[in-house]
Protein backbone atom coordinates (compact mmCIF):
# COMPACT_ATOMS: atom_id res chain seq x y z
CA UNK A 1 0.00 0.00 0.00
CA UNK A 2 1.27 3.48 -0.86
CA UNK A 3 2.38 5.38 2.33
CA UNK A 4 1.11 8.48 1.79
CA UNK A 5 -2.89 7.59 0.77
CA UNK A 6 -5.91 6.93 2.51
CA UNK A 7 -7.36 3.36 2.30
CA UNK A 8 -11.49 3.92 2.13
CA UNK A 9 -13.42 0.62 2.72
CA UNK A 10 -17.00 0.43 1.49
CA UNK A 11 -19.32 -1.30 3.51
CA UNK A 12 -22.29 -2.91 2.51
CA UNK A 13 -24.44 -5.55 4.01
CA UNK A 14 -22.41 -8.58 2.58
CA UNK A 15 -19.06 -8.00 1.56
CA UNK A 16 -16.18 -5.16 2.21
CA UNK A 17 -14.91 -3.36 -1.14
CA UNK A 18 -11.37 -1.93 -0.43
CA UNK A 19 -9.63 1.12 -2.77
CA UNK A 20 -6.81 3.68 -2.95
CA UNK A 21 -7.92 7.04 -3.08
CA UNK A 22 -5.05 9.26 -3.57
CA UNK A 23 -6.60 11.73 -6.21
CA UNK A 24 -8.26 13.76 -3.61
CA UNK A 25 -6.04 13.32 0.02
CA UNK A 26 -2.58 12.19 -1.50
CA UNK A 27 -1.44 15.95 -0.33
CA UNK A 28 -2.21 15.29 3.21
CA UNK A 29 0.41 12.43 4.24
CA UNK A 30 -1.29 10.91 7.00
CA UNK A 31 0.35 7.70 8.14
CA UNK A 32 -2.24 5.42 6.12
CA UNK A 33 -5.55 6.12 8.53
CA UNK A 34 -8.39 4.30 6.87
CA UNK A 35 -11.70 6.21 6.13
CA UNK A 36 -14.88 3.70 6.50
CA UNK A 37 -17.63 5.03 4.06
CA UNK A 38 -20.85 3.57 4.35
CA UNK A 39 -22.75 2.85 0.94
CA UNK A 40 -26.69 4.88 1.10
CA UNK A 41 -28.67 2.03 0.97
CA UNK A 42 -26.39 -0.56 3.10
CA UNK A 43 -25.68 -0.22 6.81
CA UNK A 44 -28.18 -1.78 8.51
CA UNK A 45 -28.58 -1.08 12.13
CA UNK A 46 -27.12 -3.10 14.62
CA UNK A 47 -25.12 -5.42 12.12
CA UNK A 48 -22.10 -3.12 12.11
CA UNK A 49 -22.41 -1.53 16.01
CA UNK A 50 -19.20 -3.50 17.01
CA UNK A 51 -17.35 -2.73 14.33
CA UNK A 52 -18.26 0.87 14.96
CA UNK A 53 -18.19 0.42 19.03
CA UNK A 54 -14.41 -0.84 18.89
CA UNK A 55 -12.54 2.09 17.30
CA UNK A 56 -10.35 4.08 18.87
CA UNK A 57 -10.91 7.68 19.93
CA UNK A 58 -8.89 9.58 18.17
CA UNK A 59 -6.77 12.51 20.00
CA UNK A 60 -5.58 16.17 18.94
CA UNK A 61 -2.11 16.68 18.44
CA UNK A 62 0.10 19.63 18.19
CA UNK A 63 -0.09 21.79 15.02
CA UNK A 64 0.69 25.02 13.18
CA UNK A 65 -0.93 27.36 15.41
CA UNK A 66 -3.96 29.14 13.91
CA UNK A 67 -5.54 32.65 14.68
CA UNK A 68 -7.52 32.80 18.02
CA UNK A 69 -6.74 28.89 18.74
CA UNK A 70 -4.03 27.71 20.26
CA UNK A 71 -1.03 25.24 19.51
CA UNK A 72 -2.44 21.60 19.30
CA UNK A 73 -6.22 22.73 20.70
CA UNK A 74 -8.72 19.94 20.03
CA UNK A 75 -10.97 20.74 16.92
CA UNK A 76 -13.87 21.36 19.42
CA UNK A 77 -16.56 18.78 16.87
CA UNK A 78 -16.11 15.42 18.06
CA UNK A 79 -18.18 14.70 14.55
CA UNK A 80 -19.34 16.57 11.43
CA UNK A 81 -23.67 15.28 11.22
CA UNK A 82 -25.50 18.39 10.49
CA UNK A 83 -24.82 22.17 9.79
CA UNK A 84 -26.47 24.10 13.16
CA UNK A 85 -22.89 22.55 14.73
CA UNK A 86 -21.24 25.60 13.00
CA UNK A 87 -21.16 29.12 14.07
CA UNK A 88 -19.47 32.38 12.36
CA UNK A 89 -16.42 31.79 14.45
CA UNK A 90 -15.93 28.31 13.56
CA UNK A 91 -16.87 28.60 10.12
CA UNK A 92 -14.31 31.08 9.56
CA UNK A 93 -11.73 29.10 11.46
CA UNK A 94 -12.80 26.04 8.96
CA UNK A 95 -12.21 28.21 5.51
CA UNK A 96 -9.07 29.75 6.51
CA UNK A 97 -7.69 25.98 7.04
CA UNK A 98 -8.93 25.24 3.78
CA UNK A 99 -7.04 28.04 2.21
CA UNK A 100 -4.20 26.20 3.76
CA UNK A 101 -5.24 23.12 1.84
CA UNK A 102 -5.28 25.10 -1.14
CA UNK A 103 -1.85 26.51 -0.71
CA UNK A 104 -0.35 22.73 -0.02
CA UNK A 105 -2.50 21.48 -3.15
CA UNK A 106 -0.38 23.96 -5.18
CA UNK A 107 2.75 24.97 -4.07
CA UNK A 108 4.25 21.77 -2.59
CA UNK A 109 4.67 17.46 -3.04
CA UNK A 110 2.85 17.22 0.08
CA UNK A 111 2.03 18.54 3.48
CA UNK A 112 4.13 18.26 6.08
CA UNK A 113 1.72 18.95 8.67
CA UNK A 114 1.85 15.51 10.06
CA UNK A 115 4.81 13.99 9.25
CA UNK A 116 6.59 14.62 12.54
CA UNK A 117 3.51 13.18 14.70
CA UNK A 118 3.68 9.78 12.24
CA UNK A 119 3.55 7.25 15.81
CA UNK A 120 0.85 8.77 16.86
CA UNK A 121 -1.28 9.40 13.96
CA UNK A 122 -0.28 5.26 13.72
CA UNK A 123 -2.74 4.61 16.89
CA UNK A 124 -5.32 6.87 14.79
CA UNK A 125 -8.52 4.48 13.87
CA UNK A 126 -10.83 5.16 11.13
CA UNK A 127 -13.04 7.66 10.60
CA UNK A 128 -16.27 6.66 8.92
CA UNK A 129 -17.37 8.89 5.95
CA UNK A 130 -21.41 8.36 5.95
CA UNK A 131 -24.05 7.97 3.56
CA UNK A 132 -27.38 6.89 4.63
CA UNK A 133 -30.65 6.64 3.12
CA UNK A 134 -32.41 7.73 6.03
CA UNK A 135 -32.58 11.13 7.72
CA UNK A 136 -31.06 11.09 11.27
CA UNK A 137 -29.12 8.07 10.65
CA UNK A 138 -25.39 9.41 10.86
CA UNK A 139 -26.59 11.36 14.37
CA UNK A 140 -27.41 7.74 15.50
CA UNK A 141 -24.25 6.56 14.42
CA UNK A 142 -22.17 9.35 16.03
CA UNK A 143 -23.79 8.22 19.29
CA UNK A 144 -22.32 4.55 19.03
CA UNK A 145 -18.93 5.21 17.26
CA UNK A 146 -16.55 6.23 19.53
CA UNK A 147 -14.47 7.82 16.55
CA UNK A 148 -15.55 10.97 14.54
CA UNK A 149 -18.65 10.20 12.04
CA UNK A 150 -18.78 12.98 9.11
CA UNK A 151 -22.55 12.85 7.04
CA UNK A 152 -21.97 12.48 3.99
CA UNK A 153 -26.10 13.00 3.49
CA UNK A 154 -28.35 11.27 5.24
CA UNK A 155 -31.43 10.95 2.69
CA UNK A 156 -33.23 14.46 2.85
CA UNK A 157 -31.78 15.26 6.07
CA UNK A 158 -28.59 17.34 5.15
CA UNK A 159 -25.21 17.27 3.89
CA UNK A 160 -23.09 19.63 6.09
CA UNK A 161 -19.71 19.04 4.11
CA UNK A 162 -21.62 20.61 0.88
CA UNK A 163 -23.35 23.19 3.09
CA UNK A 164 -19.41 24.29 4.19
CA UNK A 165 -18.15 24.18 0.73
CA UNK A 166 -20.97 26.28 -0.37
CA UNK A 167 -20.22 28.66 2.05
CA UNK A 168 -16.68 28.70 1.47
CA UNK A 169 -17.31 28.67 -2.50
CA UNK A 170 -19.77 31.81 -1.59
CA UNK A 171 -17.31 33.89 0.10
CA UNK A 172 -14.51 33.14 -2.80
CA UNK A 173 -16.34 34.19 -5.63
CA UNK A 174 -18.67 36.92 -4.38
CA UNK A 175 -16.15 38.56 -1.79
CA UNK A 176 -18.31 38.45 1.11
CA UNK A 177 -21.20 36.21 2.75
CA UNK A 178 -23.06 39.35 4.87
CA UNK A 179 -25.94 41.12 3.31
CA UNK A 180 -26.12 38.54 0.44
CA UNK A 181 -28.69 37.33 -1.72
CA UNK A 182 -29.00 34.28 -2.37
CA UNK A 183 -31.73 31.82 -4.82
CA UNK A 184 -32.23 28.16 -3.84
CA UNK A 185 -33.61 26.19 -6.59
CA UNK A 186 -35.42 22.68 -7.56
CA UNK A 187 -36.46 20.30 -5.15
CA UNK A 188 -36.06 22.46 -1.76
CA UNK A 189 -38.56 19.53 0.25
CA UNK A 190 -35.91 16.56 -0.49
CA UNK A 191 -32.58 18.48 -1.27
CA UNK A 192 -30.34 17.95 1.44
CA UNK A 193 -27.75 20.05 0.31
CA UNK A 194 -30.47 23.62 0.41
CA UNK A 195 -31.55 22.41 4.07
CA UNK A 196 -28.16 22.50 5.38
CA UNK A 197 -26.91 25.51 3.53
CA UNK A 198 -30.15 27.76 4.61
CA UNK A 199 -28.58 26.81 8.20
CA UNK A 200 -25.01 28.12 7.75
CA UNK A 201 -26.39 31.37 5.66
CA UNK A 202 -28.22 32.41 9.14
CA UNK A 203 -24.82 32.57 10.60
CA UNK A 204 -24.52 36.00 8.52
CA UNK A 205 -25.66 39.52 8.65
CA UNK A 206 -28.74 40.81 6.25
CA UNK A 207 -28.91 37.80 4.29
CA UNK A 208 -32.00 37.50 2.22
CA UNK A 209 -32.96 33.87 0.75
CA UNK A 210 -35.49 33.09 -2.32
CA UNK A 211 -36.97 30.41 -2.35
CA UNK A 212 -38.11 29.02 -6.56
CA UNK A 213 -39.51 25.45 -6.20
CA UNK A 214 -42.10 23.53 -8.08
CA UNK A 215 -45.32 23.42 -5.72
CA UNK A 216 -44.70 19.78 -4.75
CA UNK A 217 -41.14 20.23 -3.58
CA UNK A 218 -41.42 24.20 -1.20
CA UNK A 219 -38.94 24.51 1.47
CA UNK A 220 -40.24 22.50 5.06
CA UNK A 221 -41.69 24.59 7.33
CA UNK A 222 -38.85 24.03 9.74
CA UNK A 223 -36.23 25.42 7.61
CA UNK A 224 -38.57 28.72 6.82
CA UNK A 225 -39.52 28.53 10.92
CA UNK A 226 -35.42 28.51 11.84
CA UNK A 227 -34.62 31.20 9.71
CA UNK A 228 -37.35 33.24 10.86
CA UNK A 229 -36.38 32.64 14.51
CA UNK A 230 -32.72 33.99 13.10
CA UNK A 231 -33.69 37.24 11.94
CA UNK A 232 -33.37 35.92 8.41
CA UNK A 233 -35.94 37.01 5.38
CA UNK A 234 -37.05 34.53 3.08
CA UNK A 235 -39.53 34.55 0.55
CA UNK A 236 -40.99 32.22 -1.76
CA UNK A 237 -41.60 32.68 -5.05
CA UNK A 238 -42.47 31.29 -8.94
CA UNK A 239 -40.64 33.18 -11.15
CA UNK A 240 -37.09 32.95 -11.33
CA UNK A 241 -36.47 35.35 -13.90
CA UNK A 242 -37.26 38.01 -10.80
CA UNK A 243 -35.32 36.11 -8.42
CA UNK A 244 -32.59 35.77 -10.27
CA UNK A 245 -32.01 39.89 -11.32
CA UNK A 246 -31.83 40.17 -7.69
CA UNK A 247 -29.50 37.58 -6.29
CA UNK A 248 -25.95 37.12 -5.72
CA UNK A 249 -26.18 33.44 -6.25
CA UNK A 250 -28.27 31.60 -7.81
CA UNK A 251 -28.09 27.97 -6.30
CA UNK A 252 -29.96 25.45 -9.25
CA UNK A 253 -30.71 21.80 -7.73
CA UNK A 254 -31.72 18.53 -9.74
CA UNK A 255 -35.13 17.35 -9.46
CA UNK A 256 -34.28 13.55 -7.97
CA UNK A 257 -36.45 10.71 -9.22
CA UNK A 258 -35.84 8.48 -6.34
CA UNK A 259 -37.43 10.65 -3.87
CA UNK A 260 -40.83 10.87 -5.26
CA UNK A 261 -41.31 6.46 -4.57
CA UNK A 262 -43.75 5.43 -6.72
CA UNK A 263 -45.35 9.40 -7.75
CA UNK A 264 -43.95 9.62 -11.04
CA UNK A 265 -46.76 11.78 -11.51
CA UNK A 266 -45.32 14.15 -8.86
CA UNK A 267 -41.44 13.67 -10.13
CA UNK A 268 -42.83 14.83 -13.80
CA UNK A 269 -44.69 17.60 -12.61
CA UNK A 270 -41.82 18.88 -10.98
CA UNK A 271 -38.78 17.99 -13.43
CA UNK A 272 -37.90 20.39 -15.65
CA UNK A 273 -39.88 24.08 -14.83
CA UNK A 274 -36.84 25.83 -13.60
CA UNK A 275 -33.99 25.48 -16.15
CA UNK A 276 -30.58 27.98 -16.05
CA UNK A 277 -29.87 28.55 -19.58
CA UNK A 278 -28.99 31.51 -21.34
CA UNK A 279 -31.88 33.84 -20.75
CA UNK A 280 -31.37 33.35 -16.82
CA UNK A 281 -27.86 34.77 -17.25
CA UNK A 282 -29.07 37.73 -19.61
CA UNK A 283 -31.34 38.92 -16.36
CA UNK A 284 -28.46 37.96 -13.54
CA UNK A 285 -25.79 40.66 -12.54
CA UNK A 286 -21.86 40.66 -13.79
CA UNK A 287 -20.92 39.53 -10.54
CA UNK A 288 -23.57 37.15 -9.96
CA UNK A 289 -22.64 33.35 -10.01
CA UNK A 290 -24.95 30.16 -10.69
CA UNK A 291 -24.22 27.52 -7.95
CA UNK A 292 -24.98 23.32 -8.12
CA UNK A 293 -24.07 20.74 -6.02
CA UNK A 294 -23.79 18.19 -8.61
CA UNK A 295 -23.88 16.17 -10.78
CA UNK A 296 -26.84 17.58 -12.97
CA UNK A 297 -29.62 16.57 -15.34
CA UNK A 298 -31.01 19.45 -17.71
CA UNK A 299 -32.02 21.94 -14.98
CA UNK A 300 -28.41 23.99 -16.01
CA UNK A 301 -28.42 24.12 -20.10
CA UNK A 302 -24.56 23.16 -21.22
CA UNK A 303 -24.32 26.54 -22.85
CA UNK A 304 -24.32 28.45 -19.38
CA UNK A 305 -20.95 26.39 -18.42
CA UNK A 306 -18.81 28.39 -20.97
CA UNK A 307 -19.90 31.77 -18.59
CA UNK A 308 -17.29 32.90 -15.74
CA UNK A 309 -20.43 33.56 -13.92
CA UNK A 310 -21.16 29.21 -14.17
CA UNK A 311 -19.00 28.47 -10.49
CA UNK A 312 -20.28 24.69 -10.23
CA UNK A 313 -17.16 23.13 -11.32
CA UNK A 314 -14.91 25.59 -9.29
CA UNK A 315 -17.13 24.90 -6.45
CA UNK A 316 -16.59 20.85 -6.93
CA UNK A 317 -12.44 21.97 -7.02
CA UNK A 318 -13.40 23.88 -3.61
CA UNK A 319 -15.11 20.21 -2.10
CA UNK A 320 -11.30 19.06 -1.95
CA UNK A 321 -10.22 21.65 0.03
CA UNK A 322 -13.29 21.69 2.60
CA UNK A 323 -12.83 18.06 3.19
CA UNK A 324 -8.87 18.29 3.22
CA UNK A 325 -8.91 20.67 6.44
CA UNK A 326 -11.83 18.54 7.77
CA UNK A 327 -9.55 15.74 8.00
CA UNK A 328 -6.69 17.82 9.20
CA UNK A 329 -9.16 19.16 11.94
CA UNK A 330 -10.96 15.73 13.19
CA UNK A 331 -7.96 13.68 13.41
CA UNK A 332 -5.56 16.67 14.73
CA UNK A 333 -7.18 19.53 15.85
CA UNK A 334 -5.81 23.06 14.73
Amino acid sequence: MKRDSFVMKTITSNKEFKFNVSNSFDKLPVASPTLLLTAENSLKWGQNESLLRNRMQCRAVEVKNMPGYPMGKKFELDDVIEAQQFDRETLNAIFEVAKEMENIKKNSPGSQILKDTIRTVEGYSDIIVMRHFESGAAKRAAATAGIPIINAGDGPGQHPTQALLDVYTIEREIGKLDGIRVGLVGDLANGRTVRSLAYLLAEYQDVKIYFVSPDVVKMKDDIKKYLTRRGVEWEESGDLMEVASKCDVVYQTRIQRERFGERIDLYEEARGKYIVDENVLKVMQNHAVVMHPLPRLDEITVDVDADPRAAYFRQAKNGLYIRMALLKLLLVGW
